[in-house]
């Protein structure tokens, strides 16, 4: 068993790919060198790698960078699916956002990607009993990448977050697989209710620039939110909507929002 997990492991084209494409950034840039050896080089895995980013930006003067890395090092060893996400993340940010042209780059620069990561451990976290800790992490994450998650929050694979500042997931959200949001999307309660509160978004669901989706509501699968609207009622699948307070305006206008990111309304 032991043998065909070590297989499996050189196998993963992520990982190889980012290796391939840490040496050639250090031949093109030197200076980059102690950068991305520590980052990518001088790890084995993509877990590995992941654990060592999260922990030295998540690391304070009141949580030291190895009591980060060991918790992120757990996460990753007790559940595989954090590293999975994290393949698909990669993936999904560089097929979706122009500026990535390289697996490399969520792993050194992006924070909307680096702050998914983070909170994927601090759900680990949290469904384990390990609530304090799983606060921490969201208070941190919040401070350095501007990204305020939920560790209690539920998110699906594929996630790409781009430019990611001001983002804000509530606690009793979900959100699908496939989805892309970009900056100051706000997917929050209407109170001070404190039950089921925070808005259901669906698979490949694209959410524009400084939306806000308010309260248990469900966003169908494979619908477009347009950039400021805010959303106060159900979205069925498929459709596009716009404004204050958001209506329908159309249909998706293709398959797979989240992936064509096509924000432009009636225009063609």
């Amino acid at each position: 068993m032991g043998k065909k997990h070590a297989h499996l492991s050189e196998l993963d084209p992520v990982w190889q790919q980012i290796t391939v494409e840490a040496k050639a950034a250090v031949q093109e840039e030197p200076l980059m060198g102690g950068l991305v050896h520590s980052s990518i080089l001088h790890h084995k895995t993509i877990e590995s790698a992941l654990a060592y980013r999260i922990s030295l930006k998540l690391s304070s003067s009141e949580m030291p960078e190895q009591f980060v890395r060991e918790i992120c090092d757990e996460a990753y060893r007790n559940d595989s699916e954090l590293a999975l996400a994290a393949r698909a993340d990669i993936v999904a940010v560089c097929d979706r956002d122009p500026a990535c042209d390289r697996f490399i780059l969520p792993m050194l620069f992006f924070k909307g990607f680096q702050a998914v990561q983070a909170y994927r451990v601090a759900h680990y976290l949290w469904v384990n009993g390990r609530k304090d800790m799983a606060r921490f992490f969201q208070m941190r994450a919040s401070e350095v990448f501007g990204v305020d998650i939920h560790p209690g929050a539920r998110i699906g694979k594929g996630i790409m977050i781009d430019h990611a500042h001001s983002i804000v997931i509530g606690e009793t959200a979900v959100v699908g697989d496939n989805v892309s949001m970009l900056h100051s999307v706000t997917l929050g309660g209407t109170g001070k209710e404190e039950q089921d509160r925070h808005p259901k978004i669906g698979d490949g669901v694209l959410i524009g620039a400084g939306a806000k989706v308010l309260g248990n509501i469900k966003v169908g699968s494979c619908s477009r939110i347009a950039a400021g609207s805010v959303v106060l009622e159900e979205v069925p699948p498929c459709k596009t909507v716009a404004g204050v307070p958001a209506k329908i305006v159309g249909e998706a206008g293709c398959a797979q929002p989240s992936v064509a990111m096509d924000q432009l309304l009636g225009v063609r």
